[in-house]
């Protein structure tokens, strides 16, 4: 939860006062913002994708289901890659990259991005924690007895 709120954070730090951080003198502190976003990006949500899915699958579909879910990641980095380049050409012919229709300029592409890192945060409360118990516990795939856990 804590790098998708700092990549909501970060994204609309750099969004709101875009025009700021085009200026010469302000790209050193913009590269510090889009690192940092870089940063909690691989502090939070790109580290759990390969732990979550081991853990909430059960476990005789896991592999399975594992790679579906990291084929899945792999689809939607595609689409927004893609999507961003397309999304964040400017509306102006001039300013837009040769070649590509107009889009909604970079600004409200980053703010889009925030929106998106912000639903990503609530999403993380959907998650199921697996609170010390053993994968196999949680797929309900073993039987537990209670002694034995107390004793442990």
């Amino acid at each position: 939860m804590m790098g998708f709120f700092f990549m909501t954070v970060f994204m609309f730090a750099i969004a709101f006062p875009y025009k700021y951080w085009q200026q010469k003198e302000n790209r050193i502190g913009f590269i510090i913002m889009y690192g940092l976003t870089f940063f909690f990006a691989n502090f939070g949500p790109n580290a759990t994708t390969f732990v979550v899915p081991a853990e909430v699958f059960p476990a005789r579909l896991r592999s399975t289901c594992h790679g579906i879910s990291a084929a899945t990641g792999k689809a939607g980095a595609i689409v927004g890659a893609f999507g961003f380049v397309y999304a964040s050409q400017e509306k102006d012919p001039a300013k837009r990259d040769h070649g590509y229709p107009a889009g909604i300029g970079k600004s409200k592409s980053l703010i889009v991005l925030g929106v998106i890192n912000f639903i990503g945060m609530l999403c993380t409360l959907m998650v199921p924690e697996s609170k010390g118990k053993s994968l196999e516990e949680l797929a309900g795939e073993v039987e537990v007895d209670d002694d034995r856990r107390g004793s442990a």
